[in-house]
């Protein structure tokens, strides 16, 4: 008996074993199968999550790529075709605008003043060329003539632009428009700019609604007198003596806006040229003309009037001399700049 009661002893300790190792490899196996389901579902999840990604990439792409081509294309239309020689500078296109009336009545501000401001973007040398609104020149695409600064109320900045960039042959990558009474608050914003009043000026034309009465001699320029010294013609010299004086003080207004006591005034000096100022500057332009103006040198600017003569028969007209105009843009844009982007 106790023979048999072992033997039935062994028997059912194997069988216990048996059951006890088949729950093990089952336990086993559900786990394994537990982690590969879950390990399938972390994949899956990374697949879908990794496409849903991509397609989302593409689609910002997409359509980043097609804003851009918009903004090109709305670029071109502003500004023509750029020319790749002058990459490696920064053509900005000043227009002042004044309080034009035609004869009707209607407001139709002209460009009071226009101004080509180029910087090399390697040295961030400034050079300015001043362009007299009583510029004779050829009419973009109609083929008619007349003064250049009638050119902004049929078209436009964008007109003007074409006009200026066929006149000096070379591209203009931005503009910028301001009214005298824009100006004249920016000028303000900064503090007034001290300037010299080379001559008694006294001229009032009702019509306009300007009134000029300055002295002779240093002044400390509030932006309501800058405006006024800026349009004052003159007897003598007329237009070439109002440029000259323009030249003047954009070299006094650009060493005033790098001085130290600038940088608190430049969130009032941003929100004048975002909201009160037309400008062709997109977002896309942003970081690099903020780069640009990261690098300004120093040094005054270097001025040159558009070379020409007044008219024989009306000195109110100013005739471009082309041959000495395509000189001084070589010599403003030499071909080593060109291909380096630097100056010597």
């Amino acid at each position: 008996m106790a023979g048999i009661d072992m033997a039935n002893q062994t028997r059912e300790n194997i069988i216990r074993k048996r059951k006890i190792r088949s729950r093990r490899r089952r336990i086993a196996f559900f786990r394994l199968l537990f982690l590969l389901v879950v390990f399938g579902a972390i994949v899956s999840a990374v697949v879908f999550v990794g496409y849903a990604i991509i397609n989302w990439g593409s689609h910002i792409y997409h359509e980043y790529q097609a804003m851009y081509q918009e903004y090109t294309q709305r670029q071109e239309a502003k500004r023509g075709a750029m020319d790749p020689k002058f990459d490696g500078y920064t053509n900005v296109l000043v227009l002042g605008l004044d309080d034009g009336v035609r004869e009707d009545g209607t407001e139709a501000p002209n460009a009071d003043t226009i101004m080509l401001m180029s910087m090399v973007n390697e040295s961030g040398r400034v050079r300015v060329i001043t362009i007299p609104p009583d510029t004779w020149i050829s009419f973009p695409g109609d083929g008619g003539e007349g003064r250049i600064s009638t050119l902004y109320p049929r078209g436009g900045e964008p007109l003007m632009v074409r006009a200026v960039s066929n006149l000096l042959g070379i591209s203009v990558h931005q503009y910028i428009a301001v009214d005298m009474k824009t100006f004249a608050e920016l000028i303000d914003i900064l503090g007034g700019i001290d300037a010299y009043v080379e001559e008694d000026m006294n001229y009032d034309d009702q019509k306009a609604g300007l009134s000029i009465h300055l002295q002779k001699g240093y002044q400390h320029m509030d932006g309501d007198t800058a405006q006024k010294y800026l349009r004052y013609r003159g007897t003598g010299l007329g237009d070439v003596g109002r440029v000259q004086r323009q030249q003047r003080f954009i070299k006094a207004l650009y060493q005033k806006a790098l001085q130290l006591d600038t940088i608190p005034k430049l969130p009032a000096i941003a929100d004048i040229f975002q909201h009160r100022m037309t400008t062709s500057a997109e977002i896309f332009d942003s970081a690099h003309l903020a780069n640009v103006l990261r690098h300004m040198n120093s040094d005054v600017p270097v001025t040159l009037m558009l070379p020409g003569e007044s008219a024989e028969d009306d000195e109110r007209i100013w005739i471009p001399h082309q041959n000495e105009i395509d000189l001084r843009i070589r010599e403003l844009f030499p071909v080593y700049e060109i291909n380096q982007g630097s100056e010597e």
